[in-house]
């Protein structure tokens, strides 16, 4: 049977009693989350796969850093321009097919620049048959891989195409990923301009419109199609907190350009970080079948560190939630329930709860206690169907 329990957490930082206010976005599809906690602060549509755009050449970047820390593929390689390659349009690099590029060059030119030409010769260096579409799919394997579920590639640059899709979710993990996993490669986010060859004087500027407005923005990626419209993942760091967001489906660059200030602005000015309960608090207790004792403390396996809104309530309802009674023996660390709550205007959050002790199964008097109980209340409840 499920079970539920009901409580109140207090804030161990004093807040005001006003609602909070949710961010109202016009993007087709937005996710912010807050890296330090991992509180999620916008979910719209976060979960459906939609076209991405140049948005998706984050991907290709994450599997190239990937090949040069591996030792398969070296910065100072350089790779030639296929005619494939060079006939891309959109945003490029200008490569021709007389060109042999370094790989570092190349990235630079992906992340900067967002040169579907730079895309195309990566791809098929790393490709498993030697093609972009083969790349496309080995990324998307990769992807999945990762945990990213609503994400498929038909090319490495995001090149319109049927099938071409990711969620704004994925996009903020691959985000993520991309932050963590390659601290030497991420500064590269965050130059505002990058000139290749004194070639492409109309494409050296990167398009993030956040950078060098002093919000803390160092990433990642814009995309724009006419079906995707526009959009941008983007990263800022502020008093050692970090959020992440993946939006698209703007109307235009300057809305796009107003929309994501705006949600960097919310995000750190709304919020603050608090303390809900600490690993070994007991927040609630589960009943126990047949043990030798009848209920077990619950208590996060970790502290739990979530975001609130600065004008908020001082306390936040909350639920426990487990099938039980659970069944002995119960070992300390087994995963028995789950905290849910959902501070007003925030997308909910579960957190796992575990038994702060053991609970060994009971003796012969304990079962003979348990099951005479049992038949106890199904003789009070009468033949089905009494009154």
């Amino acid at each position: 049977m499920l079970r539920h329990w009901i409580l109140m957490l207090a804030a161990l930082v004093p807040v005001l009693a006003t609602p909070a206010t949710a961010f109202e976005t016009s993007a087709r599809g937005a996710y912010v989350i807050d890296v330090t906690t991992g509180t999620v602060l916008l979910n719209k549509n976060a979960d459906e796969p939609l076209p991405p755009a140049s948005m998706s050449k984050l991907m290709t970047l994450y599997v190239a850093f990937e090949a040069v820390r591996d030792g398969r593929l070296g910065l100072d390689d350089r790779l030639p321009v296929s005619e494939h390659a060079m006939s891309y349009g959109g945003s490029t690099m200008f490569l021709n097919t007389r060109d042999r590029v370094r790989v570092e060059d190349l990235l630079r030119g992906i992340v900067v620049l967002s040169g579907n030409d730079a895309c195309a010769v990566i791809a098929e260096a790393l490709s498993p048959d030697g093609t972009e579409a083969g790349f496309a799919r080995f990324m998307t394997q990769r992807a999945q891989a990762m945990g990213l579920t609503n994400s498929v590639f038909r090319n490495a640059s995001g090149w319109p195409a049927p099938g071409h899709v990711m969620s704004m979710r994925d996009l903020a993990l691959l985000a993520r990923r991309l932050i963590e996993d390659f601290p030497e490669f991420y500064p590269m986010f965050a130059e505002t301009e990058y000139r290749f060859d004194g070639r492409a004087p109309a494409n050296i500027h990167n398009r993030n419109p956040l950078l060098g407005l002093g919000i803390g923005a160092d990433g990642l990626k814009t995309g724009h199609t006419s079906e995707a419209g526009y959009g941008l993942v983007g990263s800022a760091v502020q008093d050692n907190r970090r959020v992440i967001f993946a939006i698209t489906g703007l109307e235009t660059a300057a809305n796009r350009a107003r929309e994501s200030e705006a949600i960097v602005n919310w995000a750190f000015r709304q919020f603050a970080q608090k303390s809900l309960a600490r690993a070994g608090d007991v927040v609630a207790e589960a009943e126990v079948w047949m043990g030798d004792a009848p209920r077990v403390g619950l208590t996060p396996a970790e502290d739990i560190d979530t975001l609130l809104p600065i004008l908020g309530a001082d306390t936040i309802p909350a639920e426990v939630v487990y099938t039980g009674p659970v069944r002995a023996p119960v070992a300390r660390g087994d995963v028995l329930a789950e905290l849910v709550f959902a501070p007003e205007g925030l997308p909910e959050t579960r957190v796992p709860l575990v038994a702060v002790s053991n609970v060994e199964p009971g003796g012969f008097v304990t079962r003979l206690r348990t099951v005479s109980g049992l038949l106890l209340a199904r003789l009070r409840e009468g033949p089905e169907g009494a009154f």
